[in-house]
């Protein structure tokens, strides 16, 4: 970033509300913010204005597309290029961008997952502008955040349910607040900042891989000698590749007003984070696809290739996606910001003890919303939190609640009883106690802290069922406190009834140890260890009644997502396991039996010489090798004998339970095959690059 300031270029290509502002005429902009405050339908005046403004200002920016920019069920975005052109009937053309090309546009839907809610032969499905999201220039087109649905109105995408359970927090908590006696606030927002984890390496050494190609992780790959045993790599001296990329990574994400704030190196070699500065949550779902895709585009730019698994090597930590979520007015109050006020703290006990009864009610659902093929390798690794979901409160935390429950006292205020007026409730500073990096869901002194979602994925989901959940347990609150005729006794007993009940999730010790495991079983704890143990829970009654009663999904439309994420975990194993299946066969078994003809010519050389060969290190490496060619060429028939077994399956959880139980059992046999052989194989016969080359490619 040359002869220039953050301040200038920051949001440059972004068509932001004070752009929109100085283009368009202050009834339109008038009903434009109508619209995104108050959910007012957009007049169809105003949305030609905003129209033909935007094609203007993107025009001024190089684009000569646009495009309805959606999030459909891949997990990845979507988008189809239109022109601003038009004939002019003279052989000529002009540019045209009505309101209704900004406000509708019609994909085909039938070549996206629908999870039976789509036929083949069905091909109409429609975006719809998101006007509480920001358009933006990139690569010569406007990019239009959008809702996906089918012709039918369903969902069929990640965004619809993310507004839709932003919509039901805000009913719930401004009912809370109103309670309370706060008639200022108009709109509680939830905010999200994502933590982005991932790894660089040379494109040149990815390009010699057939697994990172294909399946974003490395399938086979003996333990280098020096991985992140030292721990010298964490928070180390960024290397210049490195920082020459991340340099020019910062400088496009602000361009398109993301606010990129944090880089560092992480754990494992080759692994660096990225964070952001917490936004309201659609702003965040719609930057973390942004930070993705360009973490993508500048590697590529730099030689080096970008991945975005959570687990691309075994034995090396994982990638995850911290996502920091909280709750704000409109005026900016954090609602999870401990005060000086004992008002305010009354109520943020209250918030609190929401949060704990939704994690605990709704763990299942946390769970499934991080749940994937690729996040299985990672959660419960002792390098990530487990699959067993908890939550970190700290000690004076834990303490308040405690005596509150027991109505004992509280050591740290002199009263007789530990009660919910304003004389007697206690003042807590944020960050008290230490944090708990091994904790699921934490919270870190004005926000929680879940740390289970995978780096390859969509904050979408985790968010939408945090915000529903929570939402819910505000709604039983809000329920009882507005027929209360003592305010202050009532948010008693219900902060008291809730941590009673719902106590058994909060754990502040190690969740990495094995006592851990033991202890949440007693407590009554899930511990969903696959995506195919997790993802039934979705069509349990209580989860459907929940998105049903809080509007952000139909029955039919949590269906679909249950069928959809079950078809993707066995599409990917059924990709890892064919890709597994090619290199074995096609590259690593010749290779080995290429390195032990070598050596018995060698061998056959020493006997025609008369050295007797049969107690040779020669004699001993060639008779183990080809024991282990034998057990390779076996597996690797296994395997092939699974992937056939598969394709005539039908039923998507009879399929993904197969894949979970016989064909990952024999692709990690086929791993350890392959894995030996390459600590016995020469270098100059191993067809791909090692771990130690792939990891130390761009460490200078």
């Amino acid at each position: 970033m040359k002869n220039t300031t953050i301040e200038k270029i920051f949001a440059e290509n972004v068509f932001t509300d004070a752009e929109m502002e100085k283009r368009i005429s202050k009834e339109a902009y008038e009903s434009y913010r109508k619209t995104v405050d108050e959910n007012v339908p957009l007049i169809r005046a105003a949305a030609d204005e905003i129209a033909k403004a935007m094609m203007a200002w993107a025009m001024e920016k190089g684009a000569t597309h646009y495009t309805h920019w959606f999030q459909p069920m891949t997990g990845v975005t979507a988008e189809k290029h239109e022109a601003f052109i038009e004939p002019d009937g003279k052989g000529g053309v002009v540019t045209k961008f009505s309101g209704k090309m900004l406000v509708k546009g019609e994909p085909d839907a039938s070549s996206f997952p629908s999870g039976g809610l789509r036929s083949t032969f069905e091909a109409r499905g429609y975006t719809a502008w998101d006007p509480s999201a920001k358009a933006f220039v990139r690569d010569g087109s406007l990019y239009i955040p959008t809702v996906f649905c089918s012709y039918g109105g369903e969902s069929l995408d990640k965004k619809t349910p993310l507004l839709k359970s932003i919509e039901a927090l805000n009913k719930q908590v401004l009912r809370v607040m109103r309670i309370f006696g706060d008639n200022e606030t108009k709109r509680i927002i939830s905010t999200v900042g994502a933590e982005q984890e991932y790894f660089l390496v040379d494109k040149e050494v990815y390009e010699h891989r057939l697994d990172l190609a294909t399946c974003g992780r490395t399938l086979f790959g003996a333990r280098p000698p020096k991985g992140q045993e030292l721990e010298d790599h964490y928070f180390g001296k960024i290397k210049q590749r490195v920082w020459d990329y991340m340099s020019d990574l910062d400088e496009e994400l602000w361009k398109l007003g993301v606010y990129a704030k944090t880089k560092h190196n992480e754990v494992a070699p080759a692994q660096h984070e990225l964070a952001c500065v917490y936004t309201p949550s659609n702003d965040a779902v719609d930057h973390n696809q942004i930070v993705m895709s360009v973490m993508k585009s500048v590697a590529n730019r730099h030689g080096m290739v970008c991945l975005l698994h959570e687990k691309p090597f075994d034995g090396i930590n994982g990638s995850g996606k911290h996502n920091n979520w909280s709750m704000a007015t409109d005026r900016g109050e954090n609602l999870l910001d401990p005060t000086d006020h004992p008002e305010n703290n009354t109520r943020f006990l209250l918030f609190l003890s929401a949060v704990i009864t939704a994690v605990d009610k709704y763990q299942d659902l946390l769970r499934i919303s991080v749940a994937s093929a690729g996040n299985d390798h990672r959660l419960g690794a002792n390098e990530a939190p487990p699959a067993i979901v908890s939550m970190f409160i700290g000690e004076e935390l834990g303490n308040i609640l405690n005596s509150i429950e027991n109505g004992a006292k509280y050591n740290e205020i002199k009263a007789e009883v530990l009660k919910i007026t304003s004389g007697l409730i206690p003042k807590f500073d944020k960050d008290k106690t230490d944090r708990n990096r091994t904790s699921p869901f934490a919270f870190t002194g004005n926000k929680f802290e879940f740390r289970m979602v995978g780096s390859d994925m969509s904050v979408s989901a985790a968010n939408v069922v945090i915000n529903t959940i929570v939402a819910d347990a505000l709604k039983d609150y809000a329920d009882v406190l507005e027929k209360s005729t003592d305010l202050n006794a009532s948010v008693l007993e219900l902060v008291k009834k809730s941590y009673t009940e719902h106590k058994r999730i909060v754990f502040n010790g190690n969740n990495y140890s094995d006592e851990w495991v033991k202890e949440a079983e007693k407590r009554g704890l899930l511990n969903l260890k696959t995506t195919v143990d997790a993802l039934p829970y979705y069509l349990e009654k209580k989860n459907i009644d929940l998105f049903v009663r809080h509007g952000v999904l139909t029955e039919t439309e949590i269906r679909s997502r249950y069928e959809i994420q079950l078809d993707s975990y066995a599409k990917l194993i059924d990709v890892e396991a064919k890709t597994m299946a090619r290199m074995a066969r096609r590259e690593i078994l010749p290779a080995s039996i290429g390195y032990s003809d070598e050596l018995a010519n060698g061998l056959s050389a020493k006997a025609a010489i008369g050295i007797d060969i049969a107690k040779t290190a020669d004699k001993r490496l060639i008779d183990k090798l080809i024991a282990l060619n034998d057990k390779l060429l076996k597996a690797t028939g296994k395997l092939e004998k699974d992937i056939k077994t598969s394709s005539s399956m039908k039923d998507a959880l009879t399929l993904a339970r197969y894949h979970r139980d016989a064909m990952i059992p024999d692709m990690d046999k086929l791993r350890a095959i392959a894995d030996e052989l390459e600590t016995l194989v020469d270098k100059t016969y191993w067809p791909f690059p090692t771990y130690t080359e792939i990891l130390s490619s761009v460490m200078y």
